[in-house]
Protein backbone atom coordinates (compact mmCIF):
# COMPACT_ATOMS: atom_id res chain seq x y z
CA UNK A 1 0.00 0.00 0.00
CA UNK A 2 1.51 3.37 -1.17
CA UNK A 3 1.53 5.74 1.73
CA UNK A 4 0.36 9.06 2.40
CA UNK A 5 3.31 12.01 1.81
CA UNK A 6 4.23 15.09 1.59
CA UNK A 7 6.36 16.92 -0.65
CA UNK A 8 8.74 19.61 0.90
CA UNK A 9 10.49 21.64 -1.48
CA UNK A 10 13.65 23.67 -0.02
CA UNK A 11 13.25 27.15 -2.30
CA UNK A 12 17.03 28.21 -3.55
CA UNK A 13 18.24 31.08 -5.85
CA UNK A 14 19.97 28.77 -7.93
CA UNK A 15 18.07 25.40 -7.81
CA UNK A 16 15.27 24.16 -5.61
CA UNK A 17 15.44 20.67 -3.79
CA UNK A 18 12.13 18.83 -3.60
CA UNK A 19 11.67 15.40 -1.49
CA UNK A 20 9.11 13.46 -1.09
CA UNK A 21 8.67 12.47 2.47
CA UNK A 22 6.31 10.40 5.03
CA UNK A 23 6.50 10.11 8.98
CA UNK A 24 7.19 6.05 8.35
CA UNK A 25 9.50 5.66 5.43
CA UNK A 26 11.31 8.89 5.71
CA UNK A 27 12.78 10.71 2.71
CA UNK A 28 11.73 8.31 -0.13
CA UNK A 29 12.38 10.41 -3.02
CA UNK A 30 14.63 13.32 -4.18
CA UNK A 31 14.66 15.97 -7.38
CA UNK A 32 16.99 19.05 -7.75
CA UNK A 33 16.39 21.42 -10.26
CA UNK A 34 18.14 24.72 -11.28
CA UNK A 35 16.08 27.89 -11.48
CA UNK A 36 16.86 31.86 -12.14
CA UNK A 37 16.50 34.51 -9.73
CA UNK A 38 16.28 36.61 -12.54
CA UNK A 39 13.29 35.18 -13.93
CA UNK A 40 10.73 36.44 -12.17
CA UNK A 41 7.73 34.93 -10.02
CA UNK A 42 5.86 33.25 -12.49
CA UNK A 43 8.93 31.31 -13.68
CA UNK A 44 9.72 30.32 -10.79
CA UNK A 45 6.13 29.01 -9.82
CA UNK A 46 6.48 27.27 -13.33
CA UNK A 47 9.81 25.66 -12.42
CA UNK A 48 8.05 24.48 -9.04
CA UNK A 49 5.25 22.77 -11.01
CA UNK A 50 6.86 21.11 -13.25
CA UNK A 51 9.18 19.49 -10.74
CA UNK A 52 6.17 18.61 -8.48
CA UNK A 53 4.85 16.74 -11.55
CA UNK A 54 8.04 15.13 -12.67
CA UNK A 55 9.09 13.69 -9.09
CA UNK A 56 5.42 12.04 -8.65
CA UNK A 57 6.29 10.50 -12.22
CA UNK A 58 9.36 9.30 -11.70
CA UNK A 59 8.22 7.53 -8.13
CA UNK A 60 4.94 6.31 -9.44
CA UNK A 61 2.84 8.59 -7.29
CA UNK A 62 -0.79 9.60 -7.99
CA UNK A 63 -2.73 12.81 -6.51
CA UNK A 64 -4.21 10.75 -4.12
CA UNK A 65 -0.61 9.86 -2.58
CA UNK A 66 0.11 13.14 -1.75
CA UNK A 67 -1.24 15.27 1.19
CA UNK A 68 0.17 18.55 1.05
CA UNK A 69 3.16 20.44 -0.98
CA UNK A 70 5.16 22.61 2.00
CA UNK A 71 7.43 25.41 0.40
CA UNK A 72 10.30 26.66 2.18
CA UNK A 73 10.86 30.27 1.51
CA UNK A 74 14.48 32.30 2.54
CA UNK A 75 12.85 34.64 3.80
CA UNK A 76 9.63 36.61 5.35
CA UNK A 77 6.50 34.83 4.50
CA UNK A 78 3.02 34.69 5.73
CA UNK A 79 2.10 31.03 6.47
CA UNK A 80 -1.64 31.83 6.24
CA UNK A 81 -1.60 33.50 3.49
CA UNK A 82 0.84 32.28 1.47
CA UNK A 83 2.11 35.97 0.06
CA UNK A 84 6.33 36.00 0.29
CA UNK A 85 6.85 39.76 1.48
CA UNK A 86 10.44 39.80 0.78
CA UNK A 87 12.84 36.92 -0.53
CA UNK A 88 16.08 38.36 -1.94
CA UNK A 89 17.79 34.97 -3.04
CA UNK A 90 15.07 34.00 -5.22
CA UNK A 91 14.19 37.62 -6.42
CA UNK A 92 10.68 37.81 -4.93
CA UNK A 93 9.26 40.47 -2.99
CA UNK A 94 5.27 41.09 -1.88
CA UNK A 95 4.58 37.73 -4.13
CA UNK A 96 1.41 35.54 -3.31
CA UNK A 97 2.89 32.02 -4.19
CA UNK A 98 0.50 30.05 -2.65
CA UNK A 99 -1.87 31.21 -4.39
CA UNK A 100 -0.03 30.76 -7.57
CA UNK A 101 1.49 27.60 -7.57
CA UNK A 102 -2.23 26.16 -5.97
CA UNK A 103 -3.71 26.99 -9.86
CA UNK A 104 -1.64 24.46 -10.92
CA UNK A 105 -1.78 21.75 -8.63
CA UNK A 106 -4.60 19.97 -6.76
CA UNK A 107 -3.65 19.01 -3.21
CA UNK A 108 -2.78 22.11 -0.74
CA UNK A 109 -0.35 24.38 -0.92
CA UNK A 110 1.73 25.21 2.49
CA UNK A 111 4.23 27.65 2.82
CA UNK A 112 7.00 28.62 5.71
CA UNK A 113 10.14 30.24 6.30
CA UNK A 114 12.47 27.36 5.63
CA UNK A 115 14.24 28.29 9.03
CA UNK A 116 11.03 27.60 11.07
CA UNK A 117 10.54 24.70 9.02
CA UNK A 118 14.46 23.02 9.91
CA UNK A 119 12.75 24.18 14.40
CA UNK A 120 9.77 22.03 13.50
CA UNK A 121 11.67 19.52 11.87
CA UNK A 122 14.19 19.10 15.17
CA UNK A 123 11.62 19.79 17.64
CA UNK A 124 8.81 16.85 16.05
CA UNK A 125 11.77 14.73 14.33
CA UNK A 126 15.28 15.44 16.11
CA UNK A 127 16.43 16.15 19.36
CA UNK A 128 14.17 18.69 20.49
CA UNK A 129 11.21 15.71 20.56
CA UNK A 130 11.58 15.97 24.11
CA UNK A 131 11.88 19.76 24.77
CA UNK A 132 8.44 22.56 25.68
CA UNK A 133 10.83 25.77 24.52
CA UNK A 134 13.61 25.28 22.26
CA UNK A 135 15.89 27.44 20.27
CA UNK A 136 17.15 26.43 17.01
CA UNK A 137 19.83 28.67 15.45
CA UNK A 138 21.53 27.68 11.94
CA UNK A 139 25.36 29.19 11.12
CA UNK A 140 26.50 29.13 7.57
CA UNK A 141 26.17 31.92 5.61
CA UNK A 142 24.10 33.93 7.65
CA UNK A 143 22.90 32.89 10.88
CA UNK A 144 19.09 32.08 11.36
CA UNK A 145 16.62 31.24 14.37
CA UNK A 146 13.53 29.36 14.77
CA UNK A 147 11.72 29.25 18.51
CA UNK A 148 9.78 26.78 19.61
CA UNK A 149 7.75 27.92 22.67
CA UNK A 150 4.82 25.64 24.81
CA UNK A 151 5.81 23.29 22.13
CA UNK A 152 4.85 25.47 19.02
CA UNK A 153 6.54 27.57 16.61
CA UNK A 154 6.53 30.79 17.44
CA UNK A 155 6.37 33.58 14.35
CA UNK A 156 5.75 36.95 16.01
CA UNK A 157 3.28 39.27 15.04
CA UNK A 158 4.60 39.77 11.75
CA UNK A 159 5.54 36.62 10.99
CA UNK A 160 9.20 37.39 11.34
CA UNK A 161 10.39 36.03 14.79
CA UNK A 162 13.67 34.50 15.02
CA UNK A 163 15.66 36.73 13.17
CA UNK A 164 18.81 35.99 15.09
CA UNK A 165 21.32 36.98 12.68
CA UNK A 166 19.99 40.44 13.06
CA UNK A 167 20.76 41.17 16.71
CA UNK A 168 22.80 43.75 17.38
CA UNK A 169 26.56 42.70 18.73
CA UNK A 170 29.33 45.49 17.54
CA UNK A 171 27.35 48.82 16.55
CA UNK A 172 30.77 50.26 15.03
CA UNK A 173 30.99 46.72 13.06
CA UNK A 174 30.62 45.90 9.53
CA UNK A 175 27.54 46.73 7.40
CA UNK A 176 25.02 43.52 7.19
CA UNK A 177 22.75 42.80 4.62
CA UNK A 178 20.30 44.62 6.25
CA UNK A 179 21.68 47.91 5.95
CA UNK A 180 22.31 48.01 9.68
CA UNK A 181 25.87 47.68 11.39
CA UNK A 182 27.02 44.95 13.59
CA UNK A 183 24.39 42.20 13.23
CA UNK A 184 25.57 39.30 14.64
CA UNK A 185 25.86 37.16 11.25
CA UNK A 186 28.34 40.02 10.14
CA UNK A 187 30.02 38.67 13.14
CA UNK A 188 30.07 35.41 13.67
CA UNK A 189 28.77 33.56 10.64
CA UNK A 190 30.91 31.84 8.26
CA UNK A 191 30.50 35.16 5.55
CA UNK A 192 32.20 36.88 8.29
CA UNK A 193 34.34 34.45 9.29
CA UNK A 194 35.81 33.93 6.28
CA UNK A 195 35.82 37.81 5.19
CA UNK A 196 38.61 38.14 8.91
CA UNK A 197 40.16 35.23 7.42
CA UNK A 198 40.58 36.51 4.47
CA UNK A 199 41.94 40.20 5.83
CA UNK A 200 44.67 38.35 7.52
CA UNK A 201 45.68 36.37 5.06
CA UNK A 202 46.13 39.63 2.85
CA UNK A 203 47.90 41.38 5.70
CA UNK A 204 50.63 38.66 4.77
CA UNK A 205 49.62 36.38 7.48
CA UNK A 206 50.21 32.38 6.70
CA UNK A 207 47.56 30.12 6.53
CA UNK A 208 46.49 26.27 4.17
CA UNK A 209 43.87 28.98 2.49
CA UNK A 210 46.02 31.20 0.99
CA UNK A 211 46.20 29.92 -2.38
CA UNK A 212 41.93 30.08 -2.74
CA UNK A 213 42.27 33.27 -1.17
CA UNK A 214 44.53 34.60 -3.90
CA UNK A 215 42.84 32.39 -6.89
CA UNK A 216 39.19 34.17 -5.56
CA UNK A 217 37.60 30.83 -4.93
CA UNK A 218 34.66 30.78 -2.52
CA UNK A 219 35.69 28.90 0.88
CA UNK A 220 33.17 26.91 2.36
CA UNK A 221 32.61 25.00 5.84
CA UNK A 222 34.64 22.02 4.64
CA UNK A 223 38.09 24.44 3.76
CA UNK A 224 37.50 25.91 7.33
CA UNK A 225 37.29 21.87 8.85
CA UNK A 226 40.01 21.30 6.80
CA UNK A 227 42.34 23.49 7.86
CA UNK A 228 40.99 23.65 11.31
CA UNK A 229 41.98 19.70 11.69
CA UNK A 230 45.49 20.27 10.28
CA UNK A 231 45.79 23.34 12.88
CA UNK A 232 46.00 26.26 11.06
CA UNK A 233 46.25 29.13 13.28
CA UNK A 234 44.23 31.64 11.48
CA UNK A 235 41.47 29.81 11.12
CA UNK A 236 41.78 28.45 14.73
CA UNK A 237 41.53 31.93 15.90
CA UNK A 238 38.80 33.24 13.75
CA UNK A 239 36.50 30.78 14.60
CA UNK A 240 37.56 30.62 18.44
CA UNK A 241 36.69 34.24 18.23
CA UNK A 242 33.08 33.69 16.64
CA UNK A 243 32.44 30.76 18.80
CA UNK A 244 32.78 33.30 21.60
CA UNK A 245 29.85 35.72 20.28
CA UNK A 246 27.86 33.13 19.82
CA UNK A 247 27.71 31.44 23.34
CA UNK A 248 27.36 35.30 24.55
CA UNK A 249 24.53 35.61 21.77
CA UNK A 250 23.18 32.07 23.29
CA UNK A 251 23.46 33.02 26.94
CA UNK A 252 21.46 36.55 26.54
CA UNK A 253 18.63 34.82 24.46
CA UNK A 254 17.97 32.08 27.20
CA UNK A 255 18.33 34.76 30.01
CA UNK A 256 15.68 36.65 27.78
CA UNK A 257 13.72 33.53 27.32
CA UNK A 258 14.67 30.63 28.96
CA UNK A 259 14.56 28.03 26.90
CA UNK A 260 15.42 24.46 27.82
CA UNK A 261 16.87 23.32 24.72
CA UNK A 262 19.59 24.95 22.16
CA UNK A 263 19.87 23.28 18.91
CA UNK A 264 22.66 24.08 16.54
CA UNK A 265 22.59 23.52 13.07
CA UNK A 266 23.76 24.75 9.83
CA UNK A 267 27.03 24.17 7.48
CA UNK A 268 29.16 25.57 10.03
CA UNK A 269 28.16 22.89 12.84
CA UNK A 270 27.49 20.18 10.77
CA UNK A 271 31.53 20.37 9.45
CA UNK A 272 33.03 21.38 12.64
CA UNK A 273 30.54 20.72 15.89
CA UNK A 274 33.03 18.92 17.61
CA UNK A 275 35.41 21.93 18.03
CA UNK A 276 32.91 24.78 17.80
CA UNK A 277 29.50 23.58 20.34
CA UNK A 278 32.00 22.76 23.72
CA UNK A 279 33.60 26.65 22.61
CA UNK A 280 30.72 27.91 22.40
CA UNK A 281 29.23 26.14 24.99
CA UNK A 282 31.80 27.29 27.67
CA UNK A 283 31.19 30.84 26.43
CA UNK A 284 27.63 30.58 27.34
CA UNK A 285 28.44 29.34 30.41
CA UNK A 286 30.59 32.90 31.45
CA UNK A 287 27.30 34.64 30.32
CA UNK A 288 24.38 33.13 31.37
CA UNK A 289 22.34 33.45 34.13
CA UNK A 290 22.55 30.25 36.32
CA UNK A 291 19.11 29.94 36.58
CA UNK A 292 18.24 30.06 33.18
CA UNK A 293 20.71 27.84 32.42
CA UNK A 294 19.58 25.26 34.73
CA UNK A 295 18.70 21.78 32.94
CA UNK A 296 19.53 23.41 29.16
CA UNK A 297 21.22 21.77 26.75
CA UNK A 298 23.19 22.70 23.88
CA UNK A 299 23.06 19.72 21.08
CA UNK A 300 23.80 19.46 17.36
CA UNK A 301 20.75 19.25 15.26
CA UNK A 302 21.59 15.58 13.91
CA UNK A 303 18.86 16.00 11.09
CA UNK A 304 21.38 18.76 8.83
CA UNK A 305 19.73 19.92 5.69
CA UNK A 306 17.28 17.46 5.98
CA UNK A 307 15.42 19.48 8.90
CA UNK A 308 13.18 21.75 7.14
CA UNK A 309 12.30 18.60 5.04
CA UNK A 310 11.02 16.82 7.81
CA UNK A 311 9.34 19.84 9.34
CA UNK A 312 7.33 19.91 5.76
CA UNK A 313 5.27 16.95 7.91
CA UNK A 314 4.85 19.34 11.11
CA UNK A 315 3.50 21.93 8.85
CA UNK A 316 0.78 19.91 7.59
CA UNK A 317 -0.49 18.42 10.62
CA UNK A 318 -1.16 22.28 12.01
CA UNK A 319 -2.77 23.27 9.24
CA UNK A 320 -4.57 20.46 8.24
CA UNK A 321 -4.78 17.99 10.98
CA UNK A 322 -3.75 14.38 12.04
CA UNK A 323 -3.15 13.05 8.48
CA UNK A 324 -0.51 9.94 8.35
Amino acid sequence: MQLKSVISIDMGGTKVLVSVINKEEGITARLKVPTNPEAGGDAYVETLASTIKDIMAENDLKEKHIEAVCLGVPGSVNPYTGVIYLAPNIGLKNFNIKEKLQKKISFPVLVENDVNLGALGIKYFGVGKNSTDMLAVFIGTGIGGGLILNGKIYRGSNFVAGEIGHILVDKNGPVCGCGNRGCFETIASRTAIVNKITEDIKKGKQSKLAAKVKSGQRIKSKALANALEIGDKVVTKRISEACNVIGGVLASQVNFLNFNLIVLGGGMIEAMDGFMIPKIRDAFHNHVLKASARDLKILPSKLGDDAAIWGGIALAEEFLGEIF
